[in-house]
């Protein structure tokens, strides 16, 4: 029997495009907020090799994803830029024990975020062009020619009806990072 009376847990999807920082702004808020027993950050599964840059992730071959989706292994997953992406069923009770929960999410993926996670917030990181060009170059991934055709790519639109908010992570990561983590803080605190 379940307890109504225990608080359920927030998703905190963040969002924007890359380059924007959202892995660098996770990790200093998950050091600014180590002290709160009730938010962890997930690391979603990726079909890339855990040595290639960036966010700390769990890899997984093509394979073992395709198998985890079949399986139910994710309570949501998607595919983009020739990689899979899956956050692990194991979050929902993870919610439901109250547990506050922040994951770096597509927002091509969240309407299946928000049909699987009824208490959801959407932290949208953004960056003006030269910085995320830069930041783009100085992973070494793509070209030039790569980096400007995902920067000109059409932005898939929110969608309505979420708690969406903006972080512009332009300028000085640690004021970012500041303002991220005490953005995390007051969702969870209004459990979403």
């Amino acid at each position: 029997m379940v307890d109504m009376h225990v608080r359920k847990g927030c998703m905190i999807v963040v969002v924007g495009p890359s380059g924007a920082g959202k892995d660098s702004l996770m990790a200093l808020a998950a050091s600014r907020l180590a002290d709160r027993t009730d938010i962890s950050f997930v690391q979603r599964m990726v079909t890339r090799a855990g040595d290639a840059g960036g966010e700390v992730h769990q890899p997984v071959s093509p394979e073992e994803f395709e198998s985890q989706a079949a399986a139910g292994g994710f309570a949501v997953f998607w595919r983009a830029h020739g990689h899979g992406y899956g956050v692990p069923a194991a979050t929902l009770e993870s919610l439901q024990s109250g547990q506050h929960l922040v994951v770096n999410g597509s927002r091509a993926a969240l309407a299946d975020f928000a049909a699987v996670y009824p208490s959801l917030a959407v932290i949208h990181v953004t960056a003006d062009r030269d910085c995320l060009v830069a930041r783009l170059a100085a992973r070494g991934r793509e070209t030039p020619e790569e980096i400007r055709d995902r920067l000109d790519r059409p932005e898939p639109p929110l969608p309505v009806g979420l708690r969406v908010y903006a972080v512009d992570n332009s300028g000085d990561l640690a004021e970012a990072g500041r303002q991220f983590a005490a953005l995390v803080e007051t969702i969870a605190n209004r459990s979403c």
